[in-house]
Protein backbone atom coordinates (compact mmCIF):
# COMPACT_ATOMS: atom_id res chain seq x y z
CA UNK A 1 0.00 0.00 0.00
CA UNK A 2 1.34 3.60 -0.96
CA UNK A 3 0.64 5.88 1.75
CA UNK A 4 -0.22 9.87 1.08
CA UNK A 5 2.88 10.89 1.75
CA UNK A 6 5.13 8.48 -0.69
CA UNK A 7 2.79 9.34 -3.56
CA UNK A 8 2.72 12.90 -2.76
CA UNK A 9 7.02 12.58 -2.93
CA UNK A 10 6.73 10.67 -6.21
CA UNK A 11 4.55 12.76 -8.09
CA UNK A 12 6.38 15.85 -7.02
CA UNK A 13 10.01 13.88 -8.01
CA UNK A 14 8.35 13.10 -11.56
CA UNK A 15 6.76 16.31 -12.49
CA UNK A 16 9.92 18.05 -11.41
CA UNK A 17 11.88 15.95 -14.01
CA UNK A 18 9.48 16.53 -16.88
CA UNK A 19 9.32 20.08 -15.99
CA UNK A 20 13.15 20.31 -16.66
CA UNK A 21 14.01 17.17 -19.07
CA UNK A 22 10.62 16.63 -20.51
CA UNK A 23 10.65 14.89 -24.28
CA UNK A 24 8.40 16.69 -27.12
CA UNK A 25 6.90 14.58 -29.43
CA UNK A 26 4.28 15.92 -32.29
CA UNK A 27 0.93 13.46 -31.10
CA UNK A 28 1.51 15.29 -27.20
CA UNK A 29 0.64 18.90 -28.87
CA UNK A 30 -2.46 17.63 -29.56
CA UNK A 31 -5.91 16.37 -28.06
CA UNK A 32 -7.36 15.51 -31.27
CA UNK A 33 -8.95 12.42 -30.65
CA UNK A 34 -8.20 10.83 -33.77
CA UNK A 35 -4.81 12.04 -34.06
CA UNK A 36 -4.21 10.44 -30.37
CA UNK A 37 -5.40 7.37 -31.27
CA UNK A 38 -3.48 6.94 -34.58
CA UNK A 39 -0.12 7.33 -32.25
CA UNK A 40 -0.82 5.07 -29.64
CA UNK A 41 -1.92 2.38 -32.32
CA UNK A 42 1.53 3.61 -33.99
CA UNK A 43 3.80 3.10 -31.06
CA UNK A 44 2.81 -0.32 -30.26
CA UNK A 45 5.44 -1.90 -29.84
CA UNK A 46 8.02 0.53 -31.69
CA UNK A 47 10.36 2.85 -30.82
CA UNK A 48 9.04 6.52 -30.82
CA UNK A 49 11.79 7.55 -32.82
CA UNK A 50 10.82 5.91 -35.41
CA UNK A 51 7.36 6.19 -34.91
CA UNK A 52 7.68 10.58 -34.91
CA UNK A 53 8.80 10.99 -38.90
CA UNK A 54 5.93 8.28 -39.99
CA UNK A 55 3.37 9.69 -37.40
CA UNK A 56 3.83 13.45 -39.05
CA UNK A 57 3.33 11.62 -42.92
CA UNK A 58 0.45 9.68 -42.43
CA UNK A 59 -1.68 12.81 -40.80
CA UNK A 60 -0.38 15.15 -43.43
CA UNK A 61 -1.72 11.96 -46.08
CA UNK A 62 -4.97 11.02 -43.56
CA UNK A 63 -5.92 14.24 -41.10
CA UNK A 64 -8.95 11.96 -39.67
CA UNK A 65 -10.87 8.79 -39.73
CA UNK A 66 -12.66 9.42 -42.56
CA UNK A 67 -9.34 10.02 -45.07
CA UNK A 68 -7.98 6.63 -44.33
CA UNK A 69 -11.52 4.38 -44.03
CA UNK A 70 -11.46 4.78 -47.61
CA UNK A 71 -8.25 4.31 -48.85
CA UNK A 72 -6.85 0.66 -50.94
CA UNK A 73 -4.74 -1.61 -49.09
CA UNK A 74 -1.83 -1.13 -51.60
CA UNK A 75 -2.09 3.00 -50.40
CA UNK A 76 -2.14 1.94 -46.94
CA UNK A 77 0.58 -0.14 -46.83
CA UNK A 78 2.87 2.13 -48.29
CA UNK A 79 2.03 4.86 -46.00
CA UNK A 80 2.96 2.19 -43.21
CA UNK A 81 5.71 0.74 -44.35
CA UNK A 82 8.38 1.07 -41.97
CA UNK A 83 6.88 0.99 -39.07
CA UNK A 84 6.70 -2.75 -39.05
CA UNK A 85 3.36 -5.08 -37.69
CA UNK A 86 1.33 -4.38 -40.59
CA UNK A 87 -1.29 -6.05 -39.52
CA UNK A 88 -1.93 -3.09 -37.22
CA UNK A 89 -2.31 -0.44 -40.82
CA UNK A 90 -5.45 -2.88 -41.28
CA UNK A 91 -6.91 -2.83 -37.81
CA UNK A 92 -6.03 1.07 -37.93
CA UNK A 93 -8.08 1.30 -40.91
CA UNK A 94 -10.91 -0.69 -39.97
CA UNK A 95 -10.82 1.48 -36.50
CA UNK A 96 -11.47 4.28 -39.49
CA UNK A 97 -14.28 3.26 -41.03
CA UNK A 98 -16.04 2.35 -37.44
CA UNK A 99 -15.59 5.84 -36.18
CA UNK A 100 -16.52 7.56 -39.39
CA UNK A 101 -19.55 5.06 -39.39
CA UNK A 102 -20.73 5.26 -35.73
CA UNK A 103 -18.81 7.89 -33.73
CA UNK A 104 -18.30 10.88 -35.85
CA UNK A 105 -14.86 10.11 -36.68
CA UNK A 106 -13.44 9.97 -33.34
CA UNK A 107 -12.94 7.53 -31.16
CA UNK A 108 -15.56 6.96 -28.44
CA UNK A 109 -14.75 8.58 -24.90
CA UNK A 110 -16.03 4.83 -23.50
CA UNK A 111 -13.33 1.98 -22.36
CA UNK A 112 -16.08 -0.53 -23.62
CA UNK A 113 -16.38 1.03 -26.78
CA UNK A 114 -12.97 1.67 -27.31
CA UNK A 115 -11.95 -2.27 -26.55
CA UNK A 116 -14.59 -3.18 -29.29
CA UNK A 117 -12.52 -1.30 -31.83
CA UNK A 118 -9.77 -3.97 -33.68
CA UNK A 119 -6.32 -3.80 -32.10
CA UNK A 120 -7.32 -2.29 -29.03
CA UNK A 121 -6.65 -3.34 -25.70
CA UNK A 122 -6.92 -2.15 -22.07
CA UNK A 123 -3.60 0.06 -22.56
CA UNK A 124 -4.21 1.62 -25.82
CA UNK A 125 -7.86 2.12 -24.59
CA UNK A 126 -6.93 4.00 -21.38
CA UNK A 127 -3.60 5.68 -22.84
CA UNK A 128 -6.28 7.43 -25.45
CA UNK A 129 -8.84 8.33 -22.71
CA UNK A 130 -5.97 10.54 -20.63
CA UNK A 131 -4.38 11.89 -23.48
CA UNK A 132 -7.16 12.64 -25.97
CA UNK A 133 -10.28 13.26 -22.92
CA UNK A 134 -8.74 13.72 -19.49
CA UNK A 135 -10.18 10.72 -17.88
CA UNK A 136 -8.03 9.29 -15.39
CA UNK A 137 -7.46 5.42 -15.07
CA UNK A 138 -4.49 3.31 -14.32
CA UNK A 139 -2.07 1.80 -16.89
CA UNK A 140 1.16 0.02 -17.65
CA UNK A 141 3.78 0.29 -20.44
CA UNK A 142 7.29 -0.48 -20.31
CA UNK A 143 8.60 2.79 -18.82
CA UNK A 144 5.60 2.95 -16.49
CA UNK A 145 6.60 -0.02 -15.21
CA UNK A 146 10.43 0.73 -14.73
CA UNK A 147 9.50 3.91 -13.03
CA UNK A 148 7.32 1.81 -10.38
CA UNK A 149 9.30 -0.93 -9.19
CA UNK A 150 12.40 1.00 -9.30
CA UNK A 151 10.52 3.27 -6.64
CA UNK A 152 8.42 0.94 -4.92
CA UNK A 153 9.12 -2.28 -5.49
CA UNK A 154 13.46 -2.33 -4.79
CA UNK A 155 14.38 -5.93 -4.58
CA UNK A 156 11.24 -7.73 -5.91
CA UNK A 157 11.73 -9.50 -9.14
CA UNK A 158 8.98 -11.09 -11.10
CA UNK A 159 6.44 -8.22 -10.28
CA UNK A 160 3.00 -8.52 -11.32
CA UNK A 161 1.01 -6.02 -13.27
CA UNK A 162 -2.28 -6.70 -10.75
CA UNK A 163 0.35 -4.97 -7.79
CA UNK A 164 1.96 -2.15 -10.39
CA UNK A 165 -1.56 -1.56 -11.46
CA UNK A 166 -2.42 -1.16 -7.80
CA UNK A 167 0.34 1.17 -7.33
CA UNK A 168 -0.16 3.14 -10.31
CA UNK A 169 -3.45 4.02 -9.03
CA UNK A 170 -2.48 5.06 -5.63
CA UNK A 171 0.06 7.35 -7.39
CA UNK A 172 -2.32 8.75 -10.36
CA UNK A 173 -2.80 12.61 -10.49
CA UNK A 174 -6.47 12.54 -11.43
CA UNK A 175 -6.36 16.02 -11.93
CA UNK A 176 -4.94 15.87 -14.97
CA UNK A 177 -3.44 12.79 -15.88
CA UNK A 178 -2.47 13.41 -19.23
CA UNK A 179 0.44 15.51 -18.09
CA UNK A 180 0.81 12.90 -15.54
CA UNK A 181 1.28 9.92 -17.91
CA UNK A 182 3.66 11.93 -20.47
CA UNK A 183 5.65 12.72 -17.28
CA UNK A 184 5.54 9.58 -15.82
CA UNK A 185 6.59 7.66 -19.30
CA UNK A 186 9.84 10.05 -19.54
CA UNK A 187 10.89 9.77 -15.80
CA UNK A 188 11.19 5.72 -16.50
CA UNK A 189 12.72 6.49 -19.93
CA UNK A 190 15.49 8.75 -18.23
CA UNK A 191 15.63 5.77 -15.48
CA UNK A 192 16.58 3.46 -17.87
CA UNK A 193 19.46 5.39 -19.36
CA UNK A 194 21.00 5.65 -15.98
CA UNK A 195 20.10 2.42 -14.06
CA UNK A 196 20.18 -1.24 -15.20
CA UNK A 197 16.33 -1.66 -16.95
CA UNK A 198 14.10 -1.92 -13.90
CA UNK A 199 11.42 -2.86 -16.07
CA UNK A 200 13.18 -6.41 -16.46
CA UNK A 201 11.51 -7.00 -13.29
CA UNK A 202 8.43 -6.93 -14.09
CA UNK A 203 6.86 -10.72 -14.84
CA UNK A 204 5.24 -8.91 -18.04
CA UNK A 205 8.60 -8.27 -19.19
CA UNK A 206 9.55 -10.16 -22.42
CA UNK A 207 12.58 -9.49 -25.13
CA UNK A 208 11.80 -9.01 -28.56
CA UNK A 209 12.70 -11.92 -31.16
CA UNK A 210 15.19 -11.76 -33.46
CA UNK A 211 14.16 -10.11 -36.52
CA UNK A 212 16.67 -10.86 -39.04
CA UNK A 213 15.75 -14.54 -40.68
CA UNK A 214 11.92 -14.31 -38.20
CA UNK A 215 9.08 -15.01 -40.48
CA UNK A 216 7.92 -11.70 -39.52
CA UNK A 217 10.95 -10.23 -41.79
CA UNK A 218 9.69 -12.49 -44.59
CA UNK A 219 6.43 -10.99 -44.08
CA UNK A 220 7.32 -7.79 -44.66
CA UNK A 221 9.43 -9.20 -47.93
CA UNK A 222 6.71 -10.22 -49.24
CA UNK A 223 4.60 -7.02 -48.84
CA UNK A 224 7.11 -5.08 -50.33
CA UNK A 225 7.74 -7.17 -53.43
CA UNK A 226 4.20 -7.24 -53.73
CA UNK A 227 3.71 -3.65 -53.88
CA UNK A 228 6.61 -2.85 -55.87
CA UNK A 229 5.93 -1.67 -59.39
CA UNK A 230 2.73 -0.55 -60.67
CA UNK A 231 -0.43 -2.72 -60.77
CA UNK A 232 1.30 -5.39 -58.38
CA UNK A 233 -0.80 -4.88 -55.70
CA UNK A 234 -4.00 -5.71 -57.69
CA UNK A 235 -2.50 -7.91 -60.29
CA UNK A 236 -0.57 -10.42 -57.98
CA UNK A 237 2.69 -12.13 -57.96
CA UNK A 238 3.68 -15.56 -58.23
CA UNK A 239 5.24 -17.09 -55.04
CA UNK A 240 7.77 -19.16 -57.21
CA UNK A 241 8.85 -15.71 -58.55
CA UNK A 242 8.79 -13.72 -55.42
CA UNK A 243 10.56 -16.45 -53.85
CA UNK A 244 13.76 -15.93 -56.60
CA UNK A 245 13.55 -12.48 -56.35
CA UNK A 246 14.14 -12.13 -53.02
CA UNK A 247 16.55 -15.21 -52.15
CA UNK A 248 14.84 -16.53 -50.27
CA UNK A 249 12.96 -20.53 -49.96
CA UNK A 250 9.89 -20.67 -51.65
CA UNK A 251 8.08 -22.32 -48.14
CA UNK A 252 9.17 -19.52 -46.30
CA UNK A 253 7.62 -17.25 -48.49
CA UNK A 254 4.35 -18.99 -48.98
CA UNK A 255 4.55 -19.19 -44.80
CA UNK A 256 4.55 -15.51 -44.84
CA UNK A 257 2.29 -14.92 -47.22
CA UNK A 258 -0.29 -17.63 -45.08
CA UNK A 259 0.00 -15.32 -42.44
CA UNK A 260 -0.03 -12.15 -44.20
CA UNK A 261 -3.71 -13.57 -45.80
CA UNK A 262 -4.96 -15.08 -42.27
CA UNK A 263 -4.23 -11.06 -40.97
CA UNK A 264 -6.57 -10.48 -43.89
CA UNK A 265 -3.86 -8.20 -46.02
CA UNK A 266 -3.38 -10.46 -48.78
CA UNK A 267 -5.60 -13.00 -50.43
CA UNK A 268 -4.08 -16.02 -52.43
CA UNK A 269 -5.15 -17.97 -55.70
CA UNK A 270 -3.29 -20.76 -56.87
CA UNK A 271 0.35 -19.62 -56.45
CA UNK A 272 -0.65 -16.18 -57.05
CA UNK A 273 -0.60 -13.46 -53.72
CA UNK A 274 -2.41 -10.26 -54.05
CA UNK A 275 -3.60 -7.55 -51.43
CA UNK A 276 -6.99 -8.38 -49.82
CA UNK A 277 -8.41 -5.19 -51.99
Amino acid sequence: MVSREDAFAFRAAVLDLYEREGRDFPWRRTADPWAVFVSEIMLQQTQTARVEPKYLAWMERFPDAEALACVDLATLYDAWRGLGYNSRALRLRESARICAELYGGIPPRDERLLLELPGVGRYTARAVLAFAYGVPSPFLETNIRAALIFHFFRGADKVPDRDLETVAAAVLDRDDPRTWYYALMDYGAWLKRREPNPSRRASAYSTQKRFEGSLRQARGAVLRALSAGAGYGTRGRGLADMAAELGMEYGRVKDAAEGLRRDGLVRIEGDTVRFSD
